[in-house]
């Protein structure tokens, strides 16, 4: 069976417009390419594969930017002054010369590069005046005789000319054109990409559509990866139990030790979990660093059991309410955000005759029998945890991979807000359970690969995979 052979789009434009930083987003490659403010940053012609079932369906070309348009135009008018060749003729003729390996070597990189194509991306930075140059490249890249498709970058920022720009490319012919934001793009931003190369290429277009359900179906598995990650935290955390002696947890520095040592095991947990989520959407731990989130722009030192922590995050997740109140709990901050339970001394030797034949109800009773005491996680740090994720994964799907800059954050529609508190509200519902298992809470990162979860324990993380599901579907 003969492979197909990939669609080869060339991405253009003037320097520093943004053609590097889609092909980021687009390809989901945080590495691909070199990023920066500095005009002229790509100097060479790069390639890089969209690849559908393992096989490359589309190939992109990253250029160098256009910088001299308009002495281009001018030499090229001049080689052919009968005006006897028609465009492409006169571009062919032009990359024959010296002058191609010369002055106009950037230039020549980028019209050899549309003379092997099926299509171009023209990205233009809205933000931009349309000054005369800009015109020039339009009819130099017109001048190759290939379809172009432009994309218009930047277009949320306030300093936008779209509206300029769409009647300039309209004069032109370029009606298709697609608002894309490379550092955070639309919501539906790549259907509209190929939906609308479709239309140019309509010989193409089965394999853009494929592309397109290919997409579809890497992002709902993305989605549902990062809801099972995000419920195997919550099963993890509410597992947790911690049963210590009455006489031992009344002395305060012992006491003090034993919370802190449960807060910092939920805080690891917490932490692999982002990492986790951060290396799904293609992203890596170091990101937070060069190109926070507004979720996790201190998720390094973010205490899940502090009060006022607890109460600021409730303020970002909840429009104003405290974190707990979506799921009708208090948190018990006198302990820190872990619940204790305790009960007298009646006997050791009951309270373990009747731990053998109950269950963790016995277990329980046998443990305040002995005068001990338990700690567990409040659920109000659960709903913490599970809203913190969740909104870190939506951050995730709508970042594009070539963002260097702060993202100022966004308050969420009431819709979305109240769609987020709802399924993180049921995981911690649906959660209870796992309370009377500690055997299910997992171990650290380095023998993690070798714990076989009980299949009790895997039903419970789908059905809590399922509730987080919710906070997408809005």
């Amino acid at each position: 069976m003969t492979t197909p052979t990939p669609i080869r789009i060339a991405v253009v434009g003037h320097t520093n417009a943004g053609k590097t930083s889609l092909l980021r987003t687009l390809t989901r490659r945080v590495n691909f390419g070199e990023v920066s403010q500095r005009p002229g940053t790509t100097r060479h012609v790069e390639s890089v594969d969209l690849e559908v079932n393992g096989q490359p369906a589309v190939r992109f070309l990253d250029t160098p930017g256009l910088e001299d348009a308009v002495a281009l135009r001018e030499h090229l008018a001049g080689l052919d002054a009968a005006q006897q060749a028609t465009p492409p003729e006169r571009i062919r003729r032009f990359l024959q010369g010296p002058e191609a390996h010369g002055v106009f070597e950037q230039e020549a990189k980028v019209l050899r590069a549309m003379l092997d194509i099926d299509a171009a991306f023209l990205v233009i930075d809205v933000r931009e005046p349309v000054l005369p140059k800009f015109r020039d490249e339009i009819e130099l890249l017109n001048s190759c005789a290939r379809p172009v498709l432009p994309v218009l970058n930047f277009v949320r920022d306030a300093a936008s000319r779209e509206p300029a720009w769409k009647e300039l490319l309209s004069a032109y012919g370029l009606h298709v054109q697609v608002r894309f934001d490379a550092a955070a793009p639309f919501v539906g931003a790549e259907h509209d990409l190929y939906n609308d190369l479709a239309t140019l290429l309509r010989d193409r277009r089965d394999a853009l559509r494929g592309v397109v359900d290919a997409l579809d179906a890497e992002a709902d598995a993305r989605r549902q990866s990062a809801c099972t990650r995000i419920a195997d935290l919550l099963v993890d955390a509410a597992s947790i139990r911690r049963t210590v002696p009455a006489a031992e947890f009344a002395d305060p520095t012992r006491r003090q030790a034993l919370v802190a040592g449960v807060q910092k095991d939920v805080f690891d947990k917490a932490q692999r979990c982002t990492d986790d989520l951060l290396a799904l959407y293609g992203f890596r731990q170091g990101d937070a660093d060069e190109a926070p989130l507004p979720i996790i722009e201190g998720r390094w030192t973010l205490d899940f059991f502090n009060p006022e922590a607890m109460k600021d995050a409730g303020l970002r997740l909840g429009k104003g309410a405290v974190i707990g109140a979506a799921v009708g709990v208090v948190a018990d901050l006198a302990v820190a955000g872990l619940s204790l339970g305790a009960g007298a001394a009646l006997g050791g030797a009951i309270g373990g005759a009747v731990s053998q034949g109950w269950g963790p109800l016995g277990r329980k009773l046998a443990n305040k029998l002995r005068d001990m005491h338990e700690l567990t996680v409040e659920d109000s740090v659960l709903f913490t945890l599970a809203a913190w994720q969740l909104q870190l994964a939506q951050a995730l799907e709508r970042r594009g991979h070539a963002a260097v800059e702060r993202i100022r954050a966004e308050a969420p529609s009431a819709d979305e807000d109240d769609t987020l508190m709802r399924a993180a509200a049921g995981a911690v519902r649906a959660v209870q359970p796992a309370r009377s298992h500690p055997e299910w809470e997992s171990t650290g990162a380095l023998t993690r690969s070798f714990w076989r979860p009980a299949p009790q324990r895997e039903a419970l993380a789908g059905t809590l995979s399922s509730e987080l599901r919710r906070a997408f579907e809005a």
